[in-house]
């Protein structure tokens, strides 16, 4: 992932974001969990679908032949599954600087390819065998034994394997979960087409094919749509969303934000936001509050992976064409400041400034400049008055932009 905010990118960070990658602190236990459901899946469904083939093809039954090929497809998304979920959890490394957990959102659409392609397949070859249905062998009621154990197995598999994606906080496994629960509407279809067929409403088995064909068209659109939205960059919903800028507002030291923006990658969300904090504070104070914005959102919105912060001091969707910060920078104003000051001030040490700090506001350049501390002097405010005075004729008839001048002498020396 993003190695930490705007201001850095710590060890700290790294580590942190590798373990919420790699799931250091559990995703070994959902791994296992993952596994051995995918291999129960997959046991289940070369048992299914040999046997449904193998049935529906002896017992005329162009529907269960149909839903064995079904099954016999699924195995292949269980491999698939047991793929991504070996691969997905590898930590972040130079060419993958985001982890590979996208690689589940990869696995989702392929899955909803696959029951496209499927549910497409069983359409047509339904409607291709109605042209010849009166001609066919009558469907024996073995079919029918088969359809109804298919069922039962396939909705214990549903309800097995969406238990286990829970724990696993996966997903991937959910969407395969919900691949085992069309099968089980489509053993249903299948058992009612066929009890049908064995009742003498000969059309009953061709439309539970092309029934189940529509039903498994439906589930693969929805897996695609959803999989297609995050890899184009999704965001979160409203209410994540509203989550999150609630958690920003409420952290010491922001005033304002604006920019928020997010996205998905698997089952978490990217944020990266522009936080609005008071001008004139030190660089370290908002770094500080970037760090407490991003720990709290991570903290109190467990969906979010990584936060990006970015600490303006004015609100920057304002107009830009008026500002001036290109116009002067501190290497330009430093030897303009030099020169100035040793003609206005003399060159002696006590007069030469030891800061400048430059704050770039309100489409200008305010200057802040401390002077050294100049025992006996102290601090001549008269002097320093009447040369800010001078300094700011100085700028004004040379067209720099600089708005504000603060200058102070230091009154101590360092220890």
């Amino acid at each position: 992932m993003s190695l930490g905010h705007h201001h850095a990118g710590h060890a700290h960070d790294q580590s942190a974001l590798i373990d919420a990658l790699t799931g250091a602190h559990g995703s070994a236990a959902s791994n296992r969990l993952v596994r051995r459901s995918v291999n129960v899946s997959m046991g289940v469904n070369i048992a299914l679908s040999v046997l449904q083939i193998i049935v529906g093809w002896f017992a005329h039954s162009h529907s269960l032949l149909v839903d064995g090929f079904h099954s016999f497809s699924d195995l292949l998304s269980d491999v698939l599954v047991l793929f991504v979920a070996r691969h997905s959890a590898r930590a972040a490394d130079d060419n993958h600087p985001y982890g590979h957990a996208r690689l589940e959102t990869l696995a989702t659409l392929i899955l909803g390819v696959m029951l496209l392609a499927i549910g497409g397949g069983f359409l047509y070859s339904a409607a291709e065998r109605v042209i010849s249905v009166e001609s066919a062998p009558p469907v024996e009621m073995m079919a029918l034994y088969v359809a109804l154990l298919a069922l039962v197995s396939k909705e214990w598999l549903f309800r097995y394997m969406l238990r286990v994606a829970k724990k696993a906080n996966s997903a991937m496994l959910v969407a395969n979960a919900w691949h085992s629960r069309s099968d089980a509407a489509s053993s249903l279809v299948v058992a009612i087409g066929i009890g049908g067929s064995l009742m003498g409403f000969v059309y009953a088995d061709l439309l539970a094919a092309a029934i189940v064909g529509a039903l498994i068209v439906k589930m693969g659109w929805q897996f695609s749509y959803s999989a297609l939205e995050e890899l184009i960059d999704k965001g979160a919903n409203a209410e994540e969303i509203e989550a999150i800028r609630r958690v920003i507002a409420e952290t010491p030291g922001v005033i304002g934000l604006h920019d928020l923006r997010t996205r998905r990658m698997a089952d978490r969300i990217l944020v990266d936001a522009h936080v609005l904090v008071s001008p004139r504070i030190s660089v370290s104070e908002g770094h500080r509050i970037a760090e407490q914005v991003r720990r709290h959102v991570r903290e109190r919105c467990p969906e979010v992976l990584d936060m990006l912060v970015h600490i303006d001091p004015e609100d920057d969707l304002l107009a830009d064409e008026a500002v001036h910060h290109g116009v002067l920078d501190r290497d330009t104003l430093a030897q303009w400041l030099e020169k100035a000051s040793s003609r206005i001030w003399g060159t002696a040490t006590a007069w030469s400034p030891e800061r400048i700090q430059l704050h770039y506001l309100n489409g200008g350049v305010e200057v802040e400049i401390m002077l050294p501390p100049a025992p006996g002097i102290d601090p001549e405010p008269a002097v320093i008055e009447q040369g800010v005075r001078d300094l700011q004729a100085a700028a004004a008839s040379e067209g720099l932009p600089l708005d504000r001048w603060v200058v102070y002498r230091r009154l101590s020396p360092e220890n």
